[in-house]
Formats: structure tokens, C-alpha cells, sequence
């Protein structure tokens, strides 16, 4: 038996079953086919369990409970009080229910955020003169 039967196996005695993911000459874009992948990926908790760290996992169960606490009237402060929630957090969350899509905060910054704006000849700092005084906060120096 080589090793590549081997893993097969074990992978399989681990997962309990074959997943079949669709193939991707049925879908028309990419986006259709990563859909009904995501749906297959979700019908199988041992597979999502895999690829899914305990943190991720936890942050996924936080949001969608900021989600159900929302819609069940319950304020910023008491949602951010129970779940251990930054208000910032939950107010992105809201964003996403109303925007029905999640935009990370990069994408967010490319529109949202607001450019600054450097003037193309910026003043030059004031000269001293030789033999002025100047006012700090160790007394008066003269240079």
C-alpha cells in the first residue's frame, strides 16, 4: 500500500463520508459554483469543523448572535455588554444587515475614509534669527 492510498483513508475514516463538491462546468460564472460549494460545505459540520478554527468559529456564532439580538430590539450597549462586543463591532454588523454584504475594513477605507490633503507647496517653518530668543520649556534660549 503506497502513502498516497493510505492518506485517502485516513481522511476518510476522519471526515465519515465523501464530500462531492458540484462540478464547475455546470455553473456559468465562479461565483455560482463557490455558492453551491459553500452550500455543500455547510450540509457537512465534520468538514467545516477542518477548516475552521476554534476562534473563527467563535466569531461567527458572536455575529450572528449580534444579528439575532438586533432584530429582537435590543440595544448597542446591552448587545456589547453580553457578547463581550466592542459597540464599533456590532455597528459593522448592523452596516452588514442593512447592506445585505460584508465589506472588510479595507474595502471600507477605499470609499469611506477620507483622503488628506497635501498642499503641493507647503510653507517652509519659521527661521530663527542668530542671536533671538526662543521660549521653551527649560527657560529662554538664546541662539
Amino acid at each position: 500500500m503506497d502513502k498516497n492510498s493510505l492518506n485517502k483513508i485516513n481522511l476518510k475514516n476522519i471526515i465519515g463520508q465523501k464530500i462531492k463538491l458540484p462540478d464547475i462546468n455546470n455553473y456559468s460564472s465562479i461565483k455560482g459554483w463557490e455558492d453551491a460549494c459553500w452550500d455543500k460545505i455547510l450540509e457537512s459540520k465534520e468538514l467545516l469543523s477542518l477548516f475552521i478554527t476554534p476562534y473563527e468559529r467563535r466569531n461567527l456564532i458572536k455575529r450572528v448572535a449580534v444579528i439575532d439580538k438586533i432584530i429582537s430590539g435590543k440595544s448597542y450597549r446591552e448587545i456589547s455588554k453580553e457578547l463581550s462586543l466592542s459597540l464599533q463591532t456590532i455597528g459593522v454588523i448592523k452596516k452588514v444587515i442593512v447592506e445585505r454584504v460584508y465589506r472588510s475594513y479595507f474595502e471600507r477605507s477605499k470609499t469611506e475614509r477620507k483622503k488628506r490633503n497635501y498642499s503641493v507647496n507647503p510653507t517652509p517653518p519659521k527661521k530663527i534669527k542668530f542671536g533671538s530668543k526662543h521660549r521653551t520649556k527649560y527657560g529662554i534660549l538664546y541662539y
